[in-house]
């Protein structure tokens, strides 16, 4: 029997925590309402289901792979430790100064996200490198060890050390390490060296403060969660899924926590891929929706973009440089807090806003009956008919429809003069419009039209939603996979063992030494492999990138660069692959400047185990239409009111089935609204396409 037959993935978001079972190829899922003051109860609940449902036990289980988003929420709500940062005299103030970058030009009361770390809790020690990694003044040791009973005093509960130019030689910071360990025993110390070994002090101290700031939540979680599954039973390994995609060990997770902070939206983007290479789409955009937020991910080739950075919170109109910057390999995606829990209010404009604040699971929307009292947008879904009150969750939880309708009407009905059912349908066009907003932005931001593109949607919330997005961006087909509603979980069981290592080590093509490459390459090598032998001991697949440009710029593009030995004659190939990708992404490359010098910035091995490529499948788009048996109002903004609408239970269709919209598809963990201009065909693998209307 294969060592991991039996696999679990369980994804905890702000409202539902959902558990994906694969028993040798079937699937077995729920979802269980997230459980705050003890995260890892949910995963329990839902193991205990899934696994009663399968007719097995814990200790069947050969793997569990486990994604979060506690991290993310705790940088979002600001919910860490007290964290010191301790830095090189002159730079106290880096996280705070930012770029000096003004992300909306003309906004003359711009205000900039707070830094993580207030300044009376960053500490400047004396000590500097050059830019080569070389010792201009010795660090200051007496400084460090007075500091280490400094924040022993101070109550502080982890340190970021974060030195500049420690990229290109740690010394200093494993030697800063060394001597405040040894006074704070039990403080965890995050190193930027090892957190993030890149270039750019500003977001390489933020990603280590943010580290710093997560590790003991994170710690103190993930001890507890692997402690109580074993005294459920369970004797298989528990791994993490990263940022990138791929899977790690918890120890691992336990020292880079921020390494997870994207770990549940990777889990859907690797899920929308699976399902795009299973139909041979190139152009896919992937709509996660859940209980918290939204996430919008583009897919071209099957393979989710990917980056060395990314923002947390973005706080005005997502635009870029108003977030946290995180520096490190990130599946590439745009997140804005919209999901079924988002609270719906009323500015002081008279504007219907939603979020960022989210219901959660506690008190959760008002319709649930657990004591919540504002409106949010699953109440809008219930009032407008998109939700069965009797059948949410396959009827393991009972929703109120007057309860919603009470809260719509004293929070934004009352205030804007507007009937309940108005101000619900102004709710949730305001979340769709928000949505569709933030994939234009994050299209434009990539050179890409999302027009041209085929949705995939999955989450809770996002198949209530999809099929109107795709009528505000033009777009024609939407797939909702087989177990959508829990898709970043089974995501999870698709991932694979795998690591990206990175370097800032700045080499320019006319002194490339081959040599000193092959030897930093090899040691990027040796790491990104140790990390995925930990859990695979299959065959390994590497991605070699170059991050280059000319020199004078301020940012770089990736350029793959060959994955063998390189010598002095490679550099014409890895020139002629940079001005390929240069002028794909700006148009041309630039000619005509003699001596205008190319250099590789940072250097990235990407280590993977290689997985089976899944089953193809050709889409069926025509299809015999059906007779439904069931019809309900639902509201249809084509003729701004309730519409009688077909209600078809997806188990109960066929392959090669057409649901004529309006329609409702509902099964146990979500509903796929049909809009009027759309129809539905159910595929072979039961996955459905909603396409529109003549197209």
């Amino acid at each position: 029997m294969n060592t991991q037959d039996i696999r679990l993935g369980a994804d905890i978001g702000g409202t539902f925590t959902d558990v994906a079972l694969d028993v040798r190829g079937k699937i077995f899922s729920t979802k269980v309402l997230t459980n705050y003051t003890a995260p890892e109860q949910a995963i329990l609940d839902g193991i205990t289901i899934v696994t009663e449902q399968a007719g097995i036990g814990f200790g069947d289980l050969d793997i569990i792979i486990h994604g979060t988003t506690l991290a993310t929420n705790a940088l979002i709500e600001r919910r860490g430790a007290k964290t010191a940062l301790v830095t090189t005299e002159g730079f106290r103030d880096v996280i705070e100064m930012r770029t000096e970058n003004r992300f909306e030009q003309y906004d003359l009361n711009l205000k900039l996200p707070e830094p993580l770390i207030p300044r009376q809790d960053r500490f400047p020690v004396a000590g500097r490198l050059d830019a080569q990694g070389r010792e201009l003044q010795p660090l200051d040791e007496a400084r460090l060890d007075a500091l280490a009973d400094e924040i022993r005093e101070g109550g502080f509960e982890a340190v970021a050390v974060g030195f500049i130019h420690s990229y290109q030689n740690p010394v200093h910071e494993e030697r800063a390490r060394d001597i405040l360990a040894a006074k704070l025993r039990g403080v965890p110390i995050s190193i930027s060296a090892e957190v993030s070994p890149q270039m750019r002090e500003f977001e390489r101290f933020n990603t280590v403060c943010a580290n710093a700031y997560v590790r003991p939540q994170m710690e103190d979680y993930l001890t507890r969660l692997q402690s109580r599954v074993k005294e459920q039973g369970a004797t298989c390994p528990v791994f993490m899924i990263h940022s990138g995609g791929g899977l790690i060990s918890v120890d691992t997770a336990i020292e880079f926590p921020v390494r997870l902070i994207e770990s549940g939206p990777a889990g859907g983007a690797i899920f929308a891929a699976d399902v795009a290479a299973r139909f041979g789409l190139n152009k896919v955009v992937s709509y996660d929706m859940g209980g918290t937020t939204a996430k919008i991910c583009l897919i071209e080739d099957f393979t989710p973009q990917t980056a060395r950075s990314f923002e947390v919170a973005r706080t005005y109109r997502f635009c870029k440089g108003s977030g946290m910057p995180i520096s490190i390999p990130v599946i590439e995606m745009i997140e804005i807090g919209a999901g079924g829990g988002s609270i719906a209010w009323v500015d002081a404009m008279g504007r219907i806003q939603t979020g960022p604040e989210s219901a959660g699971s506690e008190p959760g929307p008002a319709c649930y009956g657990r004591g919540g009292d504002r409106p949010a947008i699953t109440d809008a879904d219930v009032m407008l008919g998109k939700i069965d009150p009797d059948n949410f969750a396959g009827g393991a939880i009972a929703l109120s429809k007057d309860a919603a309708q009470a809260a719509i009407a004293k929070d934004v009905g009352d205030k804007l003069s507007l009937d309940p059912m108005e101000a619900a349908f102004g709710i949730v066009e305001v979340v769709d419009e928000n949505m569709a907003n933030a994939a234009r932005v994050h299209a434009v931001e990539n050179g890409k039209n999302v027009s041209e593109n085929t949705m995939i949607a999955f989450g809770g919330a996002a198949p209530l939603h999809a099929a109107r997005l795709c009528e505000k961006l033009g777009v024609d087909a939407c797939l909702i996979p087989p177990g959508a509603g829990v898709g970043s979980a089974i995501g999870f069981l698709k991932a694979p063992f795998g690591y990206e290592a990175l370097a800032s080590r700045l080499v320019r093509l006319s002194e490339f030494d081959a040599v000193a490459v092959n030897t930093m390459l090899n040691e990027l090598c040796e790491t990104a492999e140790g990390f995925v032998r930990a859990g695979s001991a299959g065959e390994i697949r590497r991605e070699i990138t170059g991050f280059m440009r000319y020199q004078g710029q301020g940012w770089e593009i990736p350029v793959v660069i060959p994955d063998r030995a390189l010598t002095e004659d490679d550099v014409d190939l890895i020139r002629d692959r940079f001005r390929e990708n240069y002028a794909r992404f700006f148009g041309r490359a630039i000619d005509g400047l003699d001596g205008l010098e190319i250099e590789i910035v940072t250097w990235s091995v990407k280590a993977s185990d290689i997985r089976e490529a899944p089953a193809q499948s050709a889409l069926i788009t025509e299809g015999v239409a059906i007779v439904p048996a069931v019809m309900r109002q639902v509201f249809d903004p084509g003729s701004d009111g309730l519409r009688d609408s077909a209600i078809v239970a997806r188990e109960d269709l066929k392959p090669g089935q057409r649901v004529i919209g309006p329609a409702v598809i509902v099964e146990r963990e979500t509903s796929t609204v049909v809009t009027a201009p759309f129809d539905a065909i159910l595929q072979g693998d039961g996955t459905i396409l909603m396409i529109r209307k003549g197209a």
